[in-house]
């Protein structure tokens, strides 16, 4: 798999747990407000990390890290994804899927063989925004089915949208609080602007 970063170690990524993250590079969203632009844009890609190197890693701090989150870019569009993800699961670690929604198929997969423990869906606008704050043509047919199936997954998740105040305003966050229809489970995050990351 196209891994683009490795952080060690995050108290904040992954809900009540200590977790490592892995960053995946390609999407097929362009945000853009995306903060990580260098594992969208195959341009500014580096040289993919080692496999081997995360799974010694992990394997070395099983007592000391709880959960792996597995990020991007967009995980799912990875076919090995569903290998890379049982290696970690046979180590003994929670993992976490964040994702953009835009394979369904590919997130039933992960539910249905109970890969995942939590899943953590980006959901970017109401309906008639979200080509401009996906920054492509989007079928949002496929993000009504990925809503659908990690509501009915029975594993732990949450919707998040990023207030960008430029596209977005307070009547927006309704509309889309009305397509995820649970708002106990929508997080809302303030745009900021992106600091520097430090990934190995």
């Amino acid at each position: 798999m196209k891994i683009g970063g490795f952080q060690k170690i995050s108290l904040i990524n992954y809900p009540g747990k200590i977790s490592s993250c892995i960053f995946t590079q390609g999407c097929p969203f362009r945000c853009p407000f995306c903060h990580n632009p260098e594992l969208v844009w195959p341009y500014l890609f580096a040289p993919p990390l080692d496999e081997e190197f995360i799974f010694n890693f992990l394997e070395k701090r099983k007592h000391q890290i709880e959960g792996v989150v597995i990020t991007g870019g967009e995980p799912t569009i990875h076919k090995d994804l569903i290998n890379f993800i049982e290696k970690i699961k046979n180590k003994g670690y929670f993992v976490k899927l964040d994702t953009n929604g835009t394979n369904p198929s590919m997130v039933k997969k992960l539910v249905n063989l109970r890969l995942v423990d939590y899943i953590a869906m980006d959901v970017k606008a109401p309906w008639e925004k979200y080509n401009i704050l996906a920054g492509t043509k989007v079928n949002l047919e496929v993000i009504c089915k990925s809503i659908e199936i990690i509501k009915n997954s029975k594993i732990d998740y949450e919707f998040r949208t990023t207030f960008v105040r430029t596209f977005l305003d307070e009547r927006d966050i309704l509309k889309i609080k009305k397509i995820i229809g649970e708002e106990k489970k929508h997080k809302i995050q303030e745009f900021i602007l992106p600091r520097e990351k430090v990934m190995v």
